[in-house]
């Protein structure tokens, strides 16, 4: 895929997310989101953090960190957070077509925009279809990146992934089926409902979370 395919679909996934948060009242924009310790403006305010982000500013601002992920994504969201739900989303909204990014694989934007996506509609009920590549690439690049950096690669270490909506197939060893949303989910470390993924290596993956 291309760079301008990717951010088209990056692109859309922004605008979906807007006029969905566009839709909510100012209670539910306090609601706790599947990101802990964040509520869904908390979200949304890293969201635009993130779409702001270029490579220089993310080299700048984790040494400011102190090379922490965490204080890192705290800051930003103080730094761009408005005092009101309408003014962080008119900031998300202006911020929705750029093409900024941090010195990281592009397939980041997809890791972004999915799962955090997902830390807002799922708590709120509000359902989404995501495009398939976005999610179906988000998945790889979670399995093939290091937990230091945000991604599951050594918790997927002793499971095979099997998508039952597309042809993922990921790993070795016991098996875990699951829609491609819910394994990319389950691999960002958010909470799945039981049911949700089947499989011989459910026992290892939860064991690892």
């Amino acid at each position: 895929m291309k760079d301008d395919e990717v951010w088209s679909i990056v692109h859309a996934e922004r605008a979906a997310l807007v006029d969905d948060l566009g839709r909510l009242d100012d209670a539910q924009w306090d609601e706790p989101s599947l990101c802990d310790g964040w509520t869904v403006h908390d979200v949304a305010a890293h969201l635009v953090h993130s779409a702001r982000t270029t490579r220089l500013n993310f080299v700048t601002s984790f040494v400011r960190a102190r090379f922490d992920f965490d204080k890192q994504n705290a800051r930003g969201i103080a730094q761009v957070r408005g005092a009101t739900p309408q003014e962080t989303l008119e900031r998300l909204r202006a911020a929705a077509p750029r093409t900024s990014a941090p010195p990281a694989p592009l397939d980041t934007r997809f890791v972004e925009e999915v799962v955090h996506g997902e830390d807002i509609r799922r708590p709120l009920g509000i359902g989404h279809t995501y495009h398939e590549d976005a999610v179906v690439r988000a998945v790889r690049l979670q399995t093939r990146t290091s937990a230091s950096f945000g991604g599951a690669k050594e918790l997927v270490a002793r499971v095979r992934l099997t998508a039952t909506d597309t042809d993922l197939v990921i790993g070795d060893g016991p098996e875990v089926r699951g829609t491609a949303l819910a394994l990319l989910l389950a691999v960002s470390g958010r909470p799945v409902a039981p049911e949700v993924l089947t499989g011989p290596g459910v026992p290892a993956l939860a064991a690892g979370a």
